[in-house]
């Protein structure tokens, strides 16, 4: 493959949660091209998993699609530098009131590569304890339910759930723990 190579990057908006740029981009043909980029520090999530072998899904709003979807616990990372386990069980913590005893790296995704660089890291969080009450932000309503693996499969399937985290979270976890 010939060398693409940025020659120029742009701040267009700085957002809460990501930052838009563009980019003026050699291609291979010698002519240029502007390529829009969202950069987004990241995000944890985890496949939370009850002694009953239920897992722990959320409920929310999402403004991106105008309508509740059902998504395993996920959040942004603080920083670039924070450990993504930290983030995920942060995340799990605020948004069910559980606390994982053993959490284990499933796999990493990246959303939206073609103009997105957000990368998840996913883990399964197992040996779970009801802490408390939900710690949600002033924003954030979240509701919390419980799933069977065979009832989430079927959720992918029928197109009840399309969120990419959670798709591939619950079946990474099927393929490695429950098959």
């Amino acid at each position: 493959m010939e060398e693409i190579k940025r020659l120029d990057r742009e701040l267009i908006h700085k957002g809460a949660i990501i930052d838009y740029y563009q980019d003026t981009m050699q291609i291979p043909n010698g002519h240029t091209a502007k390529w829009d980029l969202i950069d987004h520090k990241g995000a944890a999530a985890c496949v939370a998993v009850r002694e009953d072998g239920k897992l722990i899904m959320v409920r929310q709003y999402r403004n991106a699609l105008e309508r509740e979807t059902i998504e395993i616990p996920a959040g942004g990372l603080n920083s670039r530098n924070e450990p993504m386990e930290d983030c995920a069980r942060r995340e799990l913590e605020e948004e069910t009131g559980y606390i994982a005893g053993e959490m284990e790296y499933l796999t990493t995704i990246y959303t939206t590569v073609a103009f997105c660089n957000e990368r998840i890291g996913i883990y399964v969080a197992k040996d779970l304890k009801r802490r408390g009450d939900q710690h949600l932000d002033e924003d954030e309503f979240v509701n919390v339910e419980c799933y069977t693996l065979s009832e989430l499969k079927q959720m992918i399937l029928s197109g009840k759930i399309q969120d990419s985290k959670t798709i591939c979270g619950i079946l990474g976890y099927a393929t490695k723990y429950a098959l």
